[in-house]
């Protein structure tokens, strides 16, 4: 059975749904061999200096593309600012103050621009950059597909309805959201390994490491050493996704998991006696295995829904709509 995004015009989402099949069957991972054949290459290289400048960076353009995909498919549409004719997904409560690394991408599509102008899409720049900011930090390779064609418009509901799972998400909820989206438990849980890298914000874990029991003790006091029990005090003082590891992309993230450490409500629900438990355990063990499974749901989330062919357009600024 194919899931389909969840679809905000309820007249058109059959319609859609058509669409968004056919489309992912479009997309190919030799699209630009002609047009543009130094495209990774370029992608790769601009980011790889971002992220060996600041290693968080290759976590935050990985996220990039998972928030784009979610909302309304992989479309390039989280990076348009914010025009007179729509609000933007930017200030959306899963993705303010929080998504970043639009800079990077402003850089890779300059430089893109300069090699094959008015070619190579937002949409796919976004996916490649994934890719290489796992392969920077040392993660598992995969044939991204390519042949995305980028959003004119975007909306602020659509990110704020709830598609994106909050870190406070129960297995239930996780499990749902990606089902809604094509994906399935598994790939849920081999995705949620991108929190292998990166960092959160005191905001987003206060909860769990105060008032969940789930939590290694010496775990949540070095947590609350950084983040104050008042809302309001310290709510973007960051820590580690990965206690261990946070710039190195491995199964480390797994075993905090089997630990009681993880930092996220919506971390530890997968290893909470749930039905995801033995996933989490066999990854825990098997770097080969979540690797496999790892690149498999990424390429699996790069096929949602994206724009083909003569639908969209391949905007000359990632910020805005050619017209």
């Amino acid at each position: 059975m194919t899931y389909c995004k969840i679809i905000y015009f309820a007249l058109l989402a059959s319609t859609l749904c058509i669409t968004s099949r056919i489309s992912s069957a479009q997309l190919t991972t030799n699209f630009y061999s002609k047009s543009c054949p130094k495209v990774l290459d370029i992608v790769g290289s601009v980011v790889r200096a971002a992220v060996s400048k600041e290693k968080r960076m290759g976590a935050s353009l990985l996220r990039l593309h998972f928030h784009d995909c979610f909302v309304q498919g992989c479309d390039g549409s989280i990076l348009l600012d914010d025009t007179s004719s729509f609000t933007g997904e930017k200030t959306a409560g899963p993705n303010n103050n929080s998504v970043r690394g639009y800079n990077v991408i402003d850089d890779i599509k300059k430089e893109v621009e300069k090699a094959c102008p008015g070619v190579v899409s937002c949409a796919d720049i976004v996916a490649i950059a994934a890719l290489e900011s796992v392969l920077a930090l040392s993660g598992p390779s995969w044939k991204v597909k390519l042949g995305r064609r980028d959003a004119k418009t975007t909306s602020l509901a659509a990110a704020n309805s709830g598609v994106i799972p909050p870190p406070s998400s129960t297995l239930a909820n996780l499990i749902n959201r990606f089902r809604a989206v094509g994906l399935s438990t598994k790939d849920m849980v081999a995705l949620s390994g991108a929190h292998t890298i990166g960092q959160a914000r005191c905001t987003t874990f206060r909860a769990r490491v105060y008032n969940e029991t789930n939590i290694d003790a010496s775990f949540a006091r070095s947590r609350q050493s950084n983040c104050p029990s008042t809302s309001g005090s310290g709510d973007n003082n960051l820590a580690p996704l990965d206690v261990k590891t946070p710039n190195h992309f491995d199964i480390s993230y797994f075993k905090n998991l089997v630990n009681q450490k993880g930092l996220l409500t919506s971390d530890q629900v997968l290893f909470n006696g749930g039905s995801t438990d033995s996933l989490v355990k066999q990854y825990s063990k098997s770097s080969n295995n979540f690797n496999a499974d790892f690149a498999a749901a990424m390429i699996k989330m790069g096929d949602i829904s994206p724009l083909t062919g003569s639908i969209g357009e391949i905007r000359k600024n990632c910020r805005v709509p050619n017209s």
